[in-house]
């Protein structure tokens, strides 16, 4: 389950050495920013709206648009025909494959976006994976970092590393308002309902529903 071909596909990784050596697919993590350094050769081939803000270490692929008001530092490596949109924010050891999403108010630090990854609107994704053609919906927050002391576990293995946020699969699709919490992992194909809390390990191809009470009454007026 937690090895990186049981949730992602390499075939779609724009850095598929970043697993080289990996037993658990968190591993990984660590490696951002070294491979990141190794692979970076600074460039924009893209286009760019207005007046974002790029920073000197940053390589950006043919047919990516960069919309006014975005931040890009480095070192961060960015695919062909994305969307950078307008108020993205992207603070270093990103590295993001082809046709992917970085949308409006959501932040990237040391992350992995497969290809076809779409992150729209008003998310945090920090020290995370996101396979090939994961989704979050808009305000997902995958959350990196214990409240309490000591590293991210993952059903009672010690990851090493203090800051984890969350491993979402090759095709999963999490809700709007979803939080993960640290450590998250989330099999391939599942899909989360809006406003779920999330803590653990998620099967492939599940469906996690949140089911709500409502009390309706009437008004006085």
């Amino acid at each position: 389950m937690f090895e990186p071909a049981d949730l992602l596909d390499m075939d779609q990784c724009p850095c598929p050495e970043l697993f080289d050596g990996c037993r658990y697919v968190w591993e990984a993590l660590a490696h951002i920013g070294t491979v990141t350094q190794k692979r970076l050769q600074p460039a924009n081939l893209g286009r760019v709206l207005g007046q974002p803000y790029i920073a000197a270490d940053v390589f950006i692929g043919e047919g990516t648009v960069v919309e006014h008001g975005a931040v890009i530092k480095g070192p961060a490596i960015i695919g062909r025909d994305c969307e950078i949109r307008s108020s993205a924010y992207i603070r270093g050891n990103v590295i993001v494959g082809d046709g992917c999403v970085l949308g409006n108010a959501s932040e990237f630090k040391n992350a992995v976006l497969f290809h076809g990854a779409q992150v729209p609107h008003f998310s945090y994704v920090g020290d995370s994976i996101l396979g090939h053609k994961a989704h979050l919906g808009a305000g997902v927050v995958l959350s990196n970092l214990k409240s309490t002391a000591g590293n991210v576990m993952v059903e009672g293995l010690d990851t090493g590393l203090r800051k984890f946020g969350a491993i979402i699969g090759d095709r999963a699709d999490i809700g709007c308002n979803c939080v993960l919490n640290p450590g998250s992992i989330i099999g391939r194909g599942t899909i989360m309902y809006p406003n779920v809390l999330w803590r653990g390990v998620c099967p492939a191809n599940s469906i996690v529903k949140l089911r709500q009470q409502h009390d309706v009454v009437v008004r006085r007026k």
